[in-house]
């Protein structure tokens, strides 16, 4: 027993030397992110490759036993392990470690730092979505679903909204209870604001913020709907200076038309007289003929364009015209045949004249020649 008791010193030695021959792993850590935890590590520099890991966890407020997880106990590298049943209570502290093992070599253990689900894990924001309802926003929230048995609406407080308005980048926040429905007022209609959610927790200040969420208050007007808007406003400006000229233009034909008649009312009076009477004068026809023809272009002027107008006084300018020239030289021909005539008359008055005065002479003459004669014989 003597001899044979420092060779088995010396073959435990080489066993243990062998045995704990692999490289241990590195960078073991915990994440968590809405309470559903991941253990990570790194193989060490040398591990073979045909290595496997293997994780246990301990809970440190009581008698410090390891325990395996079943489902991490030949992980490869690069695979976690998944502690989320592990840590079941989110208030205690835990602790994990890895090592690396062949079928004949192990590694060293390597620790990972303490965990507490609570405090530890990072709170990601709940699923949002936002509707407009004319001045204000409703915002709608759910919370997100997870793997682990902990529900994360017992662990929601407050919500905190950033409402940021998109055209010019304005922005305030609101501090809520947690609701799964909110409503944020007194914004402006049509206007385009965006909005981003982080929930707050007592126990933990891990929270990350939603994506913005950006929508309108109320529908915005189109383009198309503002063309239509610009060609009405346009298109009522035209006719407004239309109308303003159609009633100038109709103000100085009806000046026009008002002293025209006085006018040719005084020539036929004049013509008629000229003709000493010969025919009747016929003024109020005329009158009237015309004080029609003016309130058929007045109301012609109210409802056609400026271009018809102008065409129609033309017209009735030229109509006009030549009435008054027919008529001047029918009145001028009957003068000069009364002239005429008269001077015809006198003509022949003193050529009868003349001759009746030389034939009775010449009788006179005779009748005493006779009657002197006469006197003679019988004297």
């Amino acid at each position: 027993m003597e001899t044979m008791g420092p060779w088995m010193l010396l073959l435990l030695h080489l066993h243990l030397v062998v045995c704990v021959s692999l490289p241990a792993p590195s960078s073991v850590s915990i994440s968590s992110f809405n309470m559903e935890h991941t253990l990570s590590f790194l193989p060490g520099l040398g591990t073979p490759s045909d290595s496997r890991f293997t994780v246990q966890t301990v809970l440190r407020l009581r008698k410090k036993t390891w325990r395996p997880v079943a489902a991490c106990l030949k992980l490869t590298a690069g695979q976690t392990c998944n502690l989320t049943r592990a840590f079941k209570d989110p208030l205690n502290h835990y602790q994990a470690r890895v090592q690396a093992f062949t079928p004949t070599q192990t590694s060293n253990w390597t620790m990972s730092g303490q965990f507490q689900p609570l405090s530890d894990t990072v709170l990601g924001p709940p699923d949002v979505s936002v509707s407009g309802c004319g001045n204000c926003l409703l915002l709608q929230l759910r919370v997100p679903t997870t793997n682990g048995p902990q529900q994360l609406k017992q662990w929601y407080r407050r919500v905190v909204l950033d409402v940021r308005r998109s055209r010019d980048g304005v922005q305030f926040s609101l501090s809520l209870p947690y609701k799964e429905e909110n409503m944020i007022s007194y914004l402006q209609p049509g206007v385009e604001y965006c909005v981003t959610v982080v929930v707050k927790s007592l126990f933990n200040s891990n929270c990350v913020s939603s994506k913005p969420c950006c929508v309108f208050t109320s529908p915005p007007r189109s383009r198309s709907s503002l063309y239509v808007v610009f060609s009405l406003l346009g298109a009522f400006c035209l006719l407004g200076f239309l109308l303003i000229g159609l009633v100038v233009c109709a103000g100085q034909l009806g000046i026009t038309l008002q002293t025209q008649p006085l006018h040719r009312a005084l020539s036929i009076i004049l013509l008629q007289c000229r003709n000493h009477g010969s025919g009747p004068v016929v003024v109020s026809d005329e009158i009237s003929a015309l004080q029609q023809h003016k309130e058929g272009s007045a109301d012609c002027l109210l409802t056609a364009t400026k271009s018809c107008s102008e065409r129609h006084w033309a017209e009735d300018q030229k109509s006009c015209s030549e009435r008054h020239w027919a008529e001047d030289q029918k009145s001028c021909s009957e003068r000069h045949w009364a002239e005429d005539q008269k001077s015809c008359s006198e003509r022949h008055w003193a050529e009868d004249q003349k001759s009746c005065s030389e034939r009775h002479w010449a009788e006179d003459q005779k009748s005493c020649s006779e009657h002197h004669w006469a006197e003679d014989q019988k004297s």
